[in-house]
């Protein structure tokens, strides 16, 4: 269940006219958070995220399902199904929800580490294409402003520098 302050942080991005992505982001958070804390473990940084979205559309984020043939079906069932009962407001069984946590407290909170979330992000941007990239990239630009893209270039030169003593 996620937590109010969460539902909030999302209803406030929604207002200000962000993606249901972005929206869905904060559950992501939180979710990363929990695991970090040891409230409950995952597989991977890749179930960790899985479980935030699920959580989104529960809790009534506009984010549609997956598309057919982008992702497994039992996956796209899933999403489907949380989208319905996100949107219909539909209360969640305390007994499922038990079992959930249960299974899940169980799990390793490896899945949270700098590192797992590092290489999920990678995996993920190698299945994009170079000119979707720059294009995420320049519309990220675009949100920042000159003192925030200032900081930003500096950020990027430091790392250009160290990978480059590293090489």
């Amino acid at each position: 269940m996620p937590q109010k302050e969460t539902i909030r942080k999302a209803q406030q991005d929604k207002r200000a006219g962000k993606s249901p992505t972005t929206q869905a982001g904060e559950f992501v958070h939180e979710t990363i958070k929990k695991i970090r804390r040891g409230v409950h473990g995952a597989r991977s940084a890749r179930q960790a995220i899985a479980i935030g979205l699920s959580e989104a559309r529960r809790a009534g984020v506009d984010l549609k399902p997956p598309k057919k043939g982008t992702v497994s079906e039992k996956t796209r069932k899933s999403a489907a199904s949380a989208y319905k009962k996100g949107q219909a407001h539909e209360p969640v069984s305390p007994s499922r929800s038990a079992a959930r946590k249960k299974a899940l407290k169980k799990e390793s909170t490896a899945a949270a580490s700098h590192k797992a979330l590092s290489q999920q992000a990678g995996t993920a941007a190698r299945k994009r294409s170079a000119a979707s990239r720059s294009a995420a990239a320049k519309k990220a630009a675009e949100t920042k402003g000159p003192e925030e893209r200032s900081r930003a270039a500096r950020k990027a030169a430091r790392t250009r520098a160290r990978h480059a003593r590293e090489s």
